[in-house]
């Protein structure tokens, strides 16, 4: 009876919202993205402003580290022209963990019966769905250019000509698999707090915040991680041409 109870009283999608031009726009997931947008800019600021060929700070160690991470994972799938979307690696995988995380700060007003100030934006359908959009997009747009229109056309019909609608359902159905990736996994990490609000005593409800959230940052840094690696895989397989799609069918193994 508790569980069903817990049910009814859960909202999905509930967000303060303001209308602009006929729109519906929610406040805080907008906050928080733009949270995350300027701790990613200053990140990248004060980087480029403490770089040194010498003895390196805590940050520029960890920047290069996620650096080489990526141009290592680029260069696998695509050899040297992989270095080219070692940028676009590295600022998915540093906004998606920062918006990740953001939902681990403790911004409810009252906590158990308030929903947080700043959530975490990727937790919303919204910021995964344009991401993902933007990949693909960049992705098709890449493929044109490495293959020209003719042979754009003809990957559809490889490797053989019936594979045709499988190919473009597949085309379709990658910004949607990008999407519930992300926002599937990250949206259950906060039904889960909202589930143990509601079922656990008010007393314990911090308790059991504090023993989740730590798994929720490890959850969140796999999400920035797994999106990453396909948005790279992705440009992988749309520039190479059939015979070179060996080293990147690997790397996705």
């Amino acid at each position: 009876m508790r569980t069903l109870y817990a049910a009814k009283s859960l909202s999905v999608g509930v967000h303060p919202t303001v209308h602009i031009f006929g729109l519906a726009v929610d406040t805080d997931i907008v906050t928080s993205t733009l949270l995350a947008m300027a701790f990613l800019l200053f990140l990248g600021f004060r980087m480029r402003a403490k770089v040194t060929d010498g003895v390196p700070g805590k940050l520029q160690v960890v920047w290069e580290f996620i650096v080489d991470q990526v141009t290592e994972l680029a260069t696998s799938a695509m050899g040297n022209k992989g270095r080219r979307y070692v940028p676009i690696g590295v600022t998915l995988f540093l906004f998606i963990l920062i918006s990740n995380w953001i939902g681990f700060l403790p911004s409810a007003m009252h906590p158990g019966s308030s929903g947080e100030i700043l959530p975490a934006p990727t937790g919303d359908v919204n910021l995964p769905l344009a991401m993902a959009l933007l990949v693909i997009v960049w992705v098709h747009f890449e493929s044109l250019r490495a293959r020209g229109l003719r042979g754009y056309v003809r990957h559809y019909s490889q490797p053989f000509k019936a594979l045709l609608p499988i190919n473009v359902i597949e085309e379709i159905t990658k910004p949607i698999t990008l999407t519930f990736r992300l926002f599937g996994n990250l949206f259950s990490g906060g039904l889960m707090i909202a589930v143990m609000t509601t079922l656990l005593p008010i007393y314990a409800v911090p308790l059991g915040e504090i023993v989740w959230k730590p798994f929720d940052l490890f959850i969140g840094a796999i999400q920035a991680y797994i999106f990453m690696l396909l948005a790279i895989l992705y440009f992988s397989f749309a520039t190479s041409h059939e015979e070179e799609l060996e080293p990147a069918l690997e790397v996705s193994h």
